[in-house]
């Protein structure tokens, strides 16, 4: 690690060797419990040959890496990626961004997708979407805010069992619950963002996790209410009352009888997708505008030193409030779209882990990158999804992965930038 630090001075043999041979003997500490070692019944044998590739491909890598770092080529590399780890960029004033062309063409790309995706890359591009949400909700109370939320799932359940209670109980459709979802899910955001106001940090997180297991456990618990671990089923989505299915229920009309199409049993996911779709692009541009606006400016005033902010004479009460409430009712409407696309949901799907893997995303993106929100989100849910056909090793790629992206971008895919401004004529810079 010392040498990756500092510029190289050249090429040195015993300095690769000895990288390698380092790297070898984590590389057999990592992988022989795992990839040496196999279970047959209450037995088990060693794969020595097995586990004697894998170091030797680690040693190798790392050292055809560490002589790649001693060129010229591999210098500049470095230090671009130290240059890039360090605090806000500040953009020249008058930059244009490249996301004006980029974002255009990224749109058009994902109104076609779903009309030539199969139906399993569609139902994982809709989980993409939805984690996207998750991910822009908790980066306003951590990347934003600096506020430490390990309960966040609590707000996705609330969502989610909001749309399935509502249409059981009251008969309320998808339509009418995604708004209330969201007012429903802002309500506890504020409950829960009261009795916190004096906490920060390692406190902070406690009191959130156990906001998050206490809804598990009623959601859990509470069994004439909410089914327990049985579940409860959600209503599929509607448009002006026309249903998705082959045959529509209450003699009702469907949706491809209706305007004469041939039925296609994709339907269902093609409408989740485009209303996800605009939805994800409604919620990037109302946080958008709302990191340039004051509000937003004050999150961060927050996040950097809660003590300068008050000085300031900034409302931190309103100021954690708004980010709570915000977060939370962006996680209403996503529990929304889960619990429609699942058309099932129990309580299992909202435990602590699910949390963590929304936490990941925000800081895998980059703590208040929104751009970079969207990027992880889709790396952490698509990823696991790749590696199916290495279905033992999974896990292990999935953590390698994660541990290589916090050493070489610790502040994540893409860090925050800011546009600078130019000193006026007369002005004192």
């Amino acid at each position: 690690m010392t040498s990756q630090a500092h510029a190289p001075d050249g090429f040195s043999l015993k300095r690769c060797v000895l990288d390698s041979l380092f790297a070898g003997m984590i590389a057999l500490i990592i992988f022989g419990p795992i990839a040496g070692v196999v279970l047959d019944g209450y037995s088990f044998h060693f794969e020595g040959r097995r586990l004697a590739w894998l170091v030797a491909v680690v040693m190798a890598g790392r050292f055809v890496l560490t002589a790649f770092l001693s060129t010229r080529t591999g210098v500049r590399l470095l230090s671009r990626f130290e240059a890039d780890n360090s605090g806000v960029y500040v953009r020249p004033p008058g930059y244009k961004s490249r996301m004006r062309w980029i974002l255009p063409l990224v749109v058009a790309l994902a109104v076609c997708f779903p009309f030539v995706a199969t139906k399993y890359v569609l139902t994982v591009a809709i989980l993409g979407l939805i984690y996207v949400l998750l991910g822009l909700g908790l980066n306003i109370v951590v990347g934003l805010a600096g506020l430490l939320d390990l309960g966040y799932v609590a707000f996705y359940a609330i969502g989610a069992y909001g749309l399935a209670l509502g249409y059981q109980y009251l008969g309320l459709g998808f339509w009418t619950m995604l708004p209330l979802a969201a007012l429903l899910a802002a309500a506890a955001g504020a409950l829960l963002g009261f009795p916190v106001l004096r906490m920060h940090g390692d406190y902070l997180a406690i009191v959130t996790l156990g906001f998050g297991e206490i809804i598990r456990l009623i959601l859990n618990n509470w069994l004439t209410f909410t089914g327990g671990p049985n579940g409860i089923s959600a209503p599929p989505p509607t448009l002006f009352g026309l249903e998705f299915g082959r045959r529509a229920k209450d003699g009702g009309i469907p949706f491809h009888e209706f305007f004469h199409l041939t039925y296609n049993p994709n339907l269902k996911f093609i409408f989740i997708y485009a209303v996800l779709l605009l939805v994800v692009l409604l919620v990037l541009f109302i946080k958008h505008r709302l990191t340039r606006m004051p509000i937003g400016r004050a999150w961060e005033a927050l996040r950097e030193d809660e003590i300068a902010c008050r000085s300031m004479g900034l409302n931190h009460v309103l100021v954690k409030l708004s980010a709570f409430t915000l977060g939370a009712s962006t996680a209403g409407i996503a529990g929304v779209f889960f619990a429609t696309y699942q058309g099932f949901v129990n309580p299992t799907s909202f435990t602590f882990f699910e949390s963590a893997l929304i936490l990941a995303i925000v800081v895998l993106g980059g703590m208040g990158s929104t751009l970079g929100v969207v990027l992880a989100a889709f790396v952490l849910t698509v990823t696991p999804e790749l590696l199916r056909s290495f279905a033992e090793y999974r896990v292990l790629l999935f953590g390698m992965l994660m541990v290589v992206m916090m050493i070489w971008r610790p502040r994540g895919l893409i860090r925050i930038n800011r546009s600078g401004f130019a000193v006026r004529k007369g002005v004192a810079p």
